[in-house]
């Protein structure tokens, strides 16, 4: 597969704040779907984790994905990390917890804007 220009914010602050908030949102997700049952638990968790570690757009990451998508699509996938960082923890974790976790998710997403521009014209 070809590489494509490489997406913005890879290697800065913007990565660093992506993942911790990618990690509250497999946390605080399968914390709160655990009182639901635990095997909505593991499966919310193996989408949120899998579905990203599948499917990618070329040039978003050092690494070509093992299967391409296009960069709305990614931007989907994005998206609904995102989401669960900031949605979950109020299911799950005292109200600080979960004002903490919605606060870095919304700096996530104003830091991540110039790789989601990217991602929509590729």
């Amino acid at each position: 597969m070809t590489q494509a220009a490489d997406s913005p914010n890879r290697t800065n602050a913007a990565s660093g704040l992506r993942f911790l908030t990618e990690l509250i949102g497999w946390m605080a997700t399968s914390w709160a779907l655990h009182q639901v049952g635990w095997a909505v638990a593991i499966a919310a968790l193996v989408l949120l984790i899998g579905l990203p570690a599948v499917f990618g757009t070329p040039g978003d990451r050092p690494f070509d994905p093992p299967v391409a998508i296009p960069g709305a699509a990614m931007l989907l996938l994005v998206l609904l990390e995102v989401t669960a960082a900031a949605v979950a923890p109020w299911f799950a974790w005292p109200t600080w917890a979960a004002v903490v976790a919605t606060a870095l998710a919304a700096t996530s997403v104003v830091l991540e804007q110039p790789r989601w521009r990217w991602l929509l014209h590729h």
